[in-house]
């Protein structure tokens, strides 16, 4: 049956839906499981000896050391002119991008046994034209030339909408594992949304600086020489951060749990209640709500002018998030049970209004009465430049060449692919 894919590409996991065609329009989204029992595959690649890459968190080594051939964080890294390191070869940051969306798409693909229509990627809301273009051409290389970028803040928002919120304009509030930005969105004339203003960012602020928190409060709780143990044992001290991480989920349903720690001398056990990890995490917290407020000033709007606050990433479900927001906006804050996927599922809603127009036809409206211009006339300005700019480069090109050839596990990129071409233009530049 034919279907359109979202992906929201986050600098910790990735998470992917897709809309299947029904009729004139398109079915409710529905969120692809990409790692086991898990929506959200971690965005983190390893290259093996034989140069192949798997995608996903390796498993702790007993000695809890790095070999240099994972890398994480690399969508971060998109437009930084300075290559990665992985496996001793320089990698451009928007190639590894690339190979993470290609593994996406192929491992849909190979389960719904047809290629997607089209796929929109969800990306952070400060990238301007510059990184999106250094993207769509690395998308390019490998093969993936119907790719549309949407800034977070409007892929959202779609979310949001398909599940009821029907306000004019909002602020989108995004804290993911690794980062954190906040962008005001409005109703375009056509139906969708904008991106009026300016997001505000800030890069180190999310998850995991929650769970280094969590950790040092339990270093604290153990003692100076338990916790001098604790950073002996290279399993456990590698494991902490993983073990807080649970601790931090299990926390946003109960008001207690424990830190377990897999220790070479037997587990341990450290308590911990909702207020003290709260008590941790306040200043950080307050501090993505005071950039949300600024997000909506940017735009040249107040609090007062929001129908409602809106949430996504895998952070937002934290109690403390929604109390803090509620009390300095004065308006609906809304996040959906599982708001990883928020994001995604706002994707694939845009990428069906996308494929709808057809040639030679009048433009149609979709289902729920919205021009399918919607999403091209949603994107702000510059997105809409970059992407012209991204398909003149396209046309000026011949044909891609094919797509290499993927394994599901591990994801097989071989040393001739277009990846090690990649690779090298990087050395290039350099020189």
């Amino acid at each position: 049956m034919p279907y359109v894919l979202g992906i929201d590409l986050g600098r910790t996991s990735t998470v992917a839906a897709l809309a299947r065609r029904q009729g004139g329009d398109w079915a409710r989204p529905e969120v692809v499981w990409l790692h086991g029992q898990s929506a959200a595959v971690p965005s983190v690649l390893r290259v093996e000896a034989d140069g192949s890459f798997t995608v996903g968190e390796p498993a702790v080594s007993p000695l809890g050391t790095d070999d240099g051939r994972t890398t994480r964080d690399f969508v971060g890294r998109v437009g930084d002119d300075v290559p990665l390191i992985v496996g001793g070869e320089a990698c451009p940051a928007q190639a590894l991008v690339a190979v993470l969306v290609l593994w996406v798409v192929e491992r849909v693909t190979r389960r719904e046994q047809e290629r997607p229509e089209t796929v929109v990627l969800s990306h952070p809301a400060g990238w301007g034209p510059y990184r999106r273009d250094l993207l769509h051409r690395a998308l390019w290389e490998m093969g993936l030339t119907d790719v549309t970028l949407l800034p977070q803040p409007i892929t959202a928002a779609e979310g949001h909408a398909a599940r009821g919120f029907t306000g004019a304009t909002a602020v989108v509030y995004c804290l993911g594992g690794a980062g954190f930005e906040a962008g005001l969105v409005q109703r375009a004339a056509h139906g969708g949304f904008e991106l009026p203003g300016l997001p505000a960012t800030a890069d180190r602020l999310g998850g995991a600086d929650f769970d280094e928190a969590l950790a040092e409060h339990v270093r604290g709780v153990l003692g100076r020489q338990a916790a001098t143990r604790l950073s002996r044992d290279g399993f456990a001290a590698a494991d902490l951060p993983a073990r807080c991480a649970q601790a931090r989920h299990d926390l946003t349903v109960a008001t207690e749990t424990d830190v377990v720690l897999r220790l070479h001398q037997g587990p341990a056990r450290v308590p911990v209640t909702r207020p003290q990890f709260e008590e941790l995490i306040r200043p950080a917290v307050q501090a993505t709500v005071e950039l949300t407020v600024q997000a909506v000033h940017a735009a040249g709007r107040s609090p007062a002018d929001l129908d409602g606050v809106l949430l996504t990433g895998g952070c937002a479900r934290i109690p403390l998030v929604t109390e803090l927001l509620a009390a300095r906006f004065g308006r609906p804050v809304e996040v959906e049970a599982e708001p990883q996927t928020t994001s995604a599922v706002g994707a694939a809603l845009a990428a069906g209004q996308i494929v709808s127009p057809r040639p030679n036809r009048p433009e149609p409206r979709n289902g729920r009465g919205r021009d399918v211009r919607d999403v091209r006339s949603a994107r702000p300005e510059p997105a809409r430049r970059s992407e012209r700019m991204s398909q003149r480069h396209e046309n000026d090109r011949p044909a891609p060449p094919p797509r290499p050839p993927v394994r599901i596990a591990p994801l097989e990129l071989p040393s001739a692919s277009r990846l090690t071409a990649l690779r090298g233009r990087g050395r290039d530049r350099r020189r």
